[in-house]
């Protein structure tokens, strides 16, 4: 998820998250701990990477909420053949390229970026996978699926997650989306969708 931007006052610690699956399995890489952050916990990252198996090997990835880089790791380290995140922190994108640089990860790319100014543009080629784990109560969800539907970020045939503190029958999502999976974890209500067209 994506970290608030940045207050005055004392730098925040560092957090450490653990890569499950892929090439880097097992690897720990740090991220800035920060208000708002909430790195999607191991075992909802492992329900829906068992959800996506067949679908992110190749798979043009795009995070528009980044955060910590915890979807956007996983996807990369199983096999994603690129990746594009997003964050509007700085210290955010600096500490996932240092993660980049680290994991000696060649396709990713990060932008320092406002999700939802973004993504009124039109992309150079659409996405088969979007991780949707935006703030909490900002309600950024629906504008920002809007605009993925609408300005072309979709893949004829992809696969959008999203994190809310709503159960995803009550977010106002594109009518031709499909719910595929959908999981409540704590307060946190995950969901997968297709596009299915």
């Amino acid at each position: 998820m994506a970290i608030q931007p940045a207050k005055s006052g004392p730098r925040g610690g560092q957090g450490q998250l653990r890569i499950i699956g892929g090439q880097w399995r097992s690897r720990r890489v740090t991220f800035p701990e920060g208000p708002g952050l909430r790195p999607t916990p191991d075992r909802v990252r492992e329900t829906l990477f068992n959800w996506l198996a067949p679908y992110v090997a190749g798979a043009r990835v795009l995070d528009p909420f980044a955060g910590s880089g915890a979807l956007y790791l996983e996807a990369l380290s199983r096999g994603a053949a690129m990746g594009l995140a997003l964050d509007s922190n700085a210290v955010a994108i600096a500490s996932l390229r240092g993660n980049l640089d680290l994991l000696k990860c060649p396709v990713g790319q990060l932008l320092q970026a406002d999700a939802v100014r973004y993504l009124e543009n039109q992309p150079a080629q659409p996405f088969d996978l979007v991780f949707l784990d935006p703030p909490f109560h900002q309600n950024l969800l629906a504008p920002v699926c809007a605009l993925l539907d609408s300005k072309g970020w979709l893949a004829e045939q992809a696969w959008i997650y999203t994190e809310s503190e709503t159960p995803p029958s009550s977010l106002q999502l594109p009518a031709g989306w499909h719910l595929h999976r959908e999981k409540q974890a704590g307060q946190v209500y995950y969901a997968l969708w297709s596009t299915g067209r």
